[in-house]
């Protein structure tokens, strides 16, 4: 499991028609602040000021074809050249982390191959650098470079 220590927020949230929005600057856009979209936003503020990686080799929420379905990926990274290099898999903070997460974010890599696959809930994460076909669960996220 890796230690996350989420930075403090920076959120910008209001009442519209009787819900809570938050705005997500990646996306410019408000969003309904779902307890997964909370999860998203918090990892995506960790990763941008914590682990300092660019906003601008960011995606979030992108459709992605698994065979003849349509799927959403939540967070995915590239890397310096501008290839997929990291997904993230966000869930709810009631949401358990089961085998069931980890085999849908390992579906998304069929699609989207990338070298390590990220899963979480806010208070647990767990992550995996893809060597060849197995996965080696590491203990931190890596370093992202620009080189």
């Amino acid at each position: 499991m890796i230690k996350v220590q989420f930075p403090a927020p920076v959120f910008q949230i209001k009442e519209q028609d009787g819900k809570e929005i938050i705005y997500d600057g990646l996306r410019k856009q408000w969003l309904k602040l779902t307890p997964e979209e909370w999860v998203r936003q918090n990892f995506l503020q960790y990763i941008i000021q914590t682990k300092k990686y660019p906003s601008s080799f960011i995606a979030v929420e992108k459709e992605i074809s698994l065979g003849e379905l349509k799927k959403r990926f939540d967070i995915l990274v590239y890397d310096h050249n501008h290839q997929p290099w990291m997904i993230i898999e966000c869930k709810a903070m009631d949401v358990e982390l089961t085998d069931k997460v980890l085999e849908q974010i390992v579906r998304y890599n069929i699609s989207v191959p990338v070298s390590f696959l990220v899963i979480t809930n806010g208070s647990y994460t767990y992550a995996w650098e893809r060597k060849g076909s197995n996965l080696i669960e590491v203990n931190q996220l890596p370093e992202f470079s620009l080189k």
